[in-house]
């Protein structure tokens, strides 16, 4: 039996991929960094709020802001019938972002019934998304304000702490790696397609986020040692 076909083939492809060169290959490597990093990137701060018990310096309206992000852009990829890899970092970050949302509504006393309505509605409207009844020219028309919105949630976020100057339930963590993964992207969409407003969205996103996250070691160091 030949068994040099299979390893041959496999050789084959193997040489091809590397044909690309070395910055092409170093773009997947970081894109994939990034996917897994999606991963995990909000369990740095879920798990902070949880251990301190409170959620002093975290925008309540900023968090909303990213969820409506993060659900529009996941509905649109869903809608259009995109391949489930293209757009697999959305469903993970939303199940976290849930997570993160109740335990910071927990924690500043905002369960009551008026978020109860809103999550009902919010329910009703990603149920008719997953049964495909939401008009896609609505998630079309939404899509372009995700960018906007996104840097936003940042700045909101980066007002919080400065306003509240205590970042005792900020975790370092989270964005760190947001400022990383934006980091990434800017490499990877400058080598694989020179998107200039996509260039422009994550220059801005990783100021932002590096932003907080320097405000976050500034405020969370003052309020050990006051």
């Amino acid at each position: 039996m030949d068994t040099t076909a299979p390893s041959e083939g496999l050789g084959e492809v193997v040489s091809h991929y590397l044909d690309k060169g070395i910055v092409l290959i170093i773009a997947d490597l970081l894109s994939l960094i990034t996917v897994s990093s999606c991963l995990v990137i909000k369990v740095p701060q879920i798990n902070t709020i949880r251990e301190n018990k409170s959620s002093k310096g975290i925008s309540v309206f900023g968090l909303c802001l990213e969820l409506f992000s993060y659900t529009v852009m996941m509905s649109y990829n869903y809608t259009s019938g995109y391949d489930f890899l293209s757009y697999m970092e959305y469903p993970v970050l939303l199940l976290q972002e849930y997570v993160l949302i109740y335990y910071v509504f927990k924690y500043q006393d905002m369960l009551g019934k008026r978020t109860q309505v809103f999550a009902i509605f919010y329910t009703i409207i990603a149920t008719l998304i997953y049964l495909k009844l939401f008009p896609i020219i609505i998630l079309t028309f939404l899509v372009p304000f995700c960018t906007p919105i996104g840097a936003t949630s940042k700045v909101l976020q980066l007002l919080a702490i400065l306003r509240t100057k205590d970042a005792s339930s900020v975790s370092r963590t989270t964005w760190a790696l947001s400022a990383f993964t934006n980091m990434t992207r800017i490499y990877t969409v400058y080598v694989q397609s020179h998107d200039l407003m996509l260039l422009s969205n994550f220059l801005i996103s990783t100021f932002l986020s590096l932003s907080v996250f320097v405000a976050a070691c500034v405020y969370k160091t003052k309020t050990k040692t006051a």
